[in-house]
């Protein structure tokens, strides 16, 4: 088991924040599943009996949610038909949009209630009274006005711990798509700025943990539908941990000192597993500044 400690730039001064969180929050994470067909049925099948072990509060999609093309028409088999055990069980899904999303579904994926998008192709969420909060990105469209929206939540963020969603990885060694080098250059600056932890992707059907990159761990979670088998560049040197055998999904419990994480794959077989130690300096910060 991998034990990663985040980086500890400084915060600037600021108000102060919440001075009490909420102990453990537990999410799972999907990306480019929506198939229909057996890979997505048997992915769903195992996050449903992870749940029934041990549950989880929801659910965080990296996109490519409804394949071919994101239309509404697609909604019902491609993903209310797979999840429909989570969906009985109250689980909310929490989308961003892909590539495939955007072809013919950007706005209906924006307002389908059962991705908590709330019409917009943008937005955050926040857990456990100040201990996490999440920003959901449209990197299929990151414009000035996305930017602008983002640098203000970060700013304004005093959560224990901030995380970025999004479709397109900075870092990835899957050699169909590999790391998104104009999206990274507009947004690390920023996401290391503002001090976020953890950024989870998809885009390549893969699993990869990245070595730490300026201090932020970067997951890519694509494997939830159609696999690639062989797609990892094994010359990669971005490489801490890289899976491409099977189909996978990720598990995160989030405490205040420590984020613990699983990839699964659709067997039930724990691939990859680790801690995130949150920075001291950052944790006295995010509660005290």
């Amino acid at each position: 088991m991998a034990t990663l400690a985040t980086g500890t730039l400084l915060r600037p001064n600021s108000t102060l924040a919440y001075s009490v969180v909420d102990s453990k929050t537990r999410f799972a994470v999907l990306g480019d599943f929506g198939t229909g067909e057996s890979d997505e049925i048997a992915v769903a099948a195992q996050m449903l009996q992870e749940f029934k072990q041990s549950d989880f509060d929801f659910v965080l999609t990296v996109g490519d949610n409804i394949y071919p093309n994101g239309n509404a028409k697609y909604f019902a088999k491609h993903f209310e038909a797979p999840f429909a055990g989570l969906l009985q069980e109250r689980v909310k899904f929490y989308g961003v949009l892909g590539n495939h999303d955007v072809e013919e579904g950007r706005k209906d994926q924006c307002n389908y209630s059962l991705f908590n998008m709330g019409g917009s192709a943008y937005y955050s969420i926040s857990r456990g009274n100040g201990l996490i909060d999440f920003f959901m990105l449209d990197s299929t469209d990151f414009g000035a006005g996305q930017a602008n929206w983002l640098e203000h939540g970060l700013r304004n963020s005093h959560a224990v711990w901030k995380v970025v969603a999004l479709h397109h990885p900075l870092y990835s060694s899957g050699k169909k798509h590999g790391s998104n080098l104009k999206l990274r250059t507009i947004l690390e600056p920023m996401l290391t700025k503002y001090q976020v932890q953890v950024v989870f992707a998809g885009h390549d059907h893969l699993y990869e943990r990245l070595k730490l990159q300026q201090g932020i761990q970067h997951f890519v979670t694509g494997a939830g539908g159609k696999m690639r088998r062989g797609d990892i560049d094994p010359r990669s040197t971005l490489r801490a941990m890289s899976y491409d055998e099977d189909n996978s999904f990720m598990l995160i419990e989030v405490g205040e000192h420590q984020m613990n994480f699983k990839s699964i794959n659709e067997k039930g077989v724990v691939i990859d597993s680790g801690v995130i130690k949150q920075s001291t300096s950052l944790l006295s910060q995010a509660r005290f500044a």
